[in-house]
């Protein structure tokens, strides 16, 4: 029995947006424990399911929690990406993206992921060869400077960088303990709430996970596998992720498109709507499942409906 644990944020009203159809394909871009998937199963009793996620451990996990319902999932340990690759164009009802970390990744010291981790690794798909370790050690001064900036929003990116490129020179970062506690020496806390290092942690693993590109492609690709009428939920736990996830909804509901990244009306270009923006607002967990679940304050859902 694996102890991969997670605690699917939002449970209740995802499954109210997605809502699953019997003889339908429901896909479950971020699979992590199963959790959201096993409630799309339970939803109906011939829906059908695919699950995607980078991390073998939690296909491990989600495939011991949805043996119930053999014969009507499938589990592929990919980037939900590629899920064009897997699919035909309009053949989906239902597209879920949890995005982030899992808490077993979180939790878990040989991952890397949190700041007493005794190792600096970051990867969800441990296939993969580049870690944060291998950033933090041999990225130069600019180009760490530029994935703080890009990735992280930090206002301390050069002050943070130029400290890191002296240190490693006599001795290189192992471990994201060391690194963590190394940030707050440089900048020490202050009466803030959040760890100093966060917004340097999250910048390493967009980075080495190619996060914000991965979001990018599967947002398109989810909209090309979607029937007219299926939707498209995202739950997302950062800022970057938010904003990326809401300019794509608001882009895909309007009716023009734009050659370049700036929206100038002189040049905009008539085209029917794709999608229709469900929640206006972002759904957000209400004060039981925070109190259950610290970790989902910062939770965000967002819907897109394809027309």
């Amino acid at each position: 029995m694996t102890n991969f644990s997670h605690q699917s944020v939002l449970l209740c009203p995802t499954l109210d947006w997605l809502q699953p159809k019997e003889g339908h394909l429901t896909i479950d871009g971020t699979v992590g424990g199963g959790g959201h998937s096993e409630a799309i199963l339970k939803a109906t009793t011939s829906g059908r399911l695919l699950g995607f996620d980078r991390d073998g451990d939690a296909i491990n996990a989600a495939a011991e929690r949805l043996r119930p319902f053999s014969g009507r999932y499938q589990l592929i340990r990919a980037d939900f990406a590629e899920m064009e690759h897997h699919v035909p164009s309009g053949s989906v009802t239902g597209v879920l993206l949890d995005l982030g970390i899992s808490s077993h990744q979180l939790d878990t010291p040989t991952r890397g992921f949190g700041f007493e981790s005794e190792v600096l690794d970051m990867r969800l798909d441990t296939r993969e060869t580049v870690t944060a370790a291998h950033l933090v050690n041999e990225l130069s001064l600019e180009e760490l400077i530029d994935i703080m900036r890009r990735h992280g929003d930090e206002p301390e990116a050069r002050r943070i960088a130029r400290a890191v490129v002296r240190r490693r020179q006599s001795i290189p970062f192992q471990s994201a303990r060391d690194l963590a506690s190394f940030v707050e020496s440089v900048c020490p806390r202050r009466g803030r709430k959040s760890h100093p290092a966060t917004r340097l942690f999250q910048s390493l693993r967009y980075e080495v996970n190619r996060e914000p590109e991965s979001l990018q492609r599967g947002l398109k690709a989810a909209m090309n596998v979607l029937q007219p009428g299926g939707r498209l939920c995202v739950i997302t736990f950062e800022s970057s992720t938010d904003r990326l996830t809401r300019d794509f909804m608001r882009a895909e509901a309007r009716d023009y498109d734009v050659p370049g990244e700036v929206d100038d009306p002189m040049v905009r270009i008539p085209r029917a709507p794709r999608g229709r923006i469900m929640t206006r607002k972002p759904v957000l967990p209400d004060e039981t499942e925070i109190k259950a679940n610290p970790r989902s304050r910062s939770a965000h859902l967002r819907v897109l409906e394809k027309l």
